[in-house]
């Protein structure tokens, strides 16, 4: 295996999962879309020609302030 070659192709990948992952969230959140002040967020991930199976959950706070819904 190339390091290098790796390190680079799998750098590409992680930066399109993270600047695409970020614009579908903050859409999400943006248009209105997220019920309640969280979001709860899973990322799997997956390879289809290996045994890989991630999965990465986390809730984040949309940044509303519940006593400031009048």
């Amino acid at each position: 295996m190339d390091e290098d070659r790796f390190n680079i192709e799998l750098r590409k990948f992680l930066k399109e999962v993270g600047v695409t992952s970020q614009r579908e969230i903050e859409r999400v959140a943006r248009d209105g879309l997220a019920q309640g002040n969280t979001l709860t967020l899973r990322m799997t991930l997956t390879a289809e020609n290996a045994p890989l199976k991630h999965v990465v959950e986390r809730t984040i706070s949309l940044g509303e302030d519940p006593s400031s819904s009048s």
